[in-house]
């Protein structure tokens, strides 16, 4: 399905929007739920990923396809491999088949897994034979996709003596790391991380609990965005959130501050509103390394106002649903942007003119859709394939008609 998206309100008119629970929080909930069945979740994600997840998690079919869902594909690679007497097949679409997940596997191996690959050496599909794994020590680069470390880490309490991590070099994206020990110590298990080295005290059950979702910031970035790229005094209201959150992308609160945008807590909510408008001479500079996701949001909200940006510590992009950075360095020269990628940075000078009616690819990435769809504040545009969004935000189109923008559905 492809969506021509249109202006058709002048002000924005909504009262409050809910947003379903955080895939990021969910899919870790999930895997220690599998594990300790003491837990109960609530305000679970209803994206495709979690759908995947829990899928996998229940099913008795040798062979699991998760899709384009690279964290199911993390997390159940570490689950599967520590599950005595598991005999699967793990493999999801072409573009997973072609997400490098070497270091996961290497690192499994290391403790005594036994995983071997079906087609390509270093990706998946993936042959997994579950088996007890008693060895407590591994050594991990810390500079690799943090879902490597947080699937190690889910597994770590069930493991028979617990689990000592030694990350080598430079660590990227702690707040997802964080937020899987916050998890872990919510649940009742003992964790440490000190420097380079996260240890996991073993834990064979845990006290009945119930665990709540909150909901997903990396959704709310697509708001933020509409709201920047909005009149002065738009409002919305988004809800679940916290204040003080586990999730790293939480600090769209401060980025977007700058482009104009003011959030309020309040029960459990967040309001954003559009306080002033954005000097065109700002340059905003940000390592996003701490919280890659919401790269693609900030530059199209850059350019969408007219300023330029650089955004570094983008090295993860390049093997998401897409490589992201140039997709995005694709589809913005599209519309008439300036901007060059290296393999871990972003840089957008100003513009001044938008192009109209340009029909933006997504390849295969739910992110794409959804960052690039507040520019129909500034110009009508399409969005092709645009369910792709169900991978993440599977109420994102309906959420979007309710604030004034016509989608029309084109060939």
């Amino acid at each position: 399905m492809d969506l021509l998206l249109k202006k058709t309100k002048n002000e924005l008119d909504v009262n409050e929007i809910t947003i379903s629970g955080s895939k990021s929080e969910s899919n870790r909930l999930l895997i220690l739920q599998k594990l300790y069945p003491e837990i109960t979740i609530e305000n679970l994600s209803d994206s495709d990923d979690t759908v995947h997840l829990k899928h996998a998690l229940t099913t008795n079919d040798k062979i699991v396809d998760i899709g384009h869902a690279g964290t199911a594909m993390r997390f159940l690679t570490a689950y599967f491999a520590r599950t005595e007497g598991v005999v699967k097949t793990l493999q999801g679409s072409e573009r997973m088949h072609n997400r490098p997940i070497e270091i996961l596997v290497n690192a499994l191996r290391s403790l005594g897994a036994e995983i071997s690959y079906i087609e390509k050496e270093g990706y998946p599909p993936l042959a997994i034979k579950g088996k007890e794994i008693t060895k407590k020590s591994v050594v991990i680069n810390g500079n690799v996709s943090s879902q490597y470390i947080s699937a190690l880490l889910l597994i770590a309490a069930s493991l028979p003596e617990g689990l000592i991590i030694t990350l080598e070099g430079e660590i990227t994206s702690v707040p997802y790391i964080k937020m899987t020990l916050s998890l872990l110590e919510q649940a009742g298990i003992s964790t440490i991380f000190t420097n380079n080295v996260i240890e996991v005290k073993p834990q064979k059950e845990i006290s009945n609990q119930v665990m709540t979702v909150e909901a997903d910031w990396s959704s709310a970035s697509y708001w933020f965005s509409f709201i920047a790229l909005s009149e002065v005094g738009a409002k919305v209201t988004l809800s679940a959130y916290k204040e003080e959150s586990l999730q790293g992308d939480s600090c769209l609160v401060a980025i977007y501050e700058k482009l104009g945008v003011t959030t309020k807590f309040e029960k459990n909510t967040i309001t954003l509103t559009k306080n002033n408008a954005v000097d065109t001479s700002l340059e905003l500079n940000i390592d996003l390394k701490n919280a890659p996701d919401i790269a693609q949001t900030i530059a199209v909200t850059c350019f969408g106002l007219g300023i330029a940006c650089n955004l570094t510590g983008l090295h993860t992009l390049k093997i998401k649903e897409t490589d992201r950075l140039e997709a995005l360095k694709e589809e913005l020269t599209k519309l008439g942007a300036t901007i060059t990628v290296t393999d871990e940075s972003l840089h957008l000078k100003p513009s001044t003119e938008i192009k109209e009616n340009i029909a933006i690819a997504t390849y295969n990435d739910h992110r794409m859709a959804m960052a690039f769809a507040p520019l129909a504040l500034k110009v009508p545009i399409k969005i092709l394939d645009a369910k792709v969004v169900t991978k993440s935000y599977r109420s994102f189109w309906d959420h979007f008609q309710k604030v004034g923008i016509q989608q029309t559905i084109v060939k």
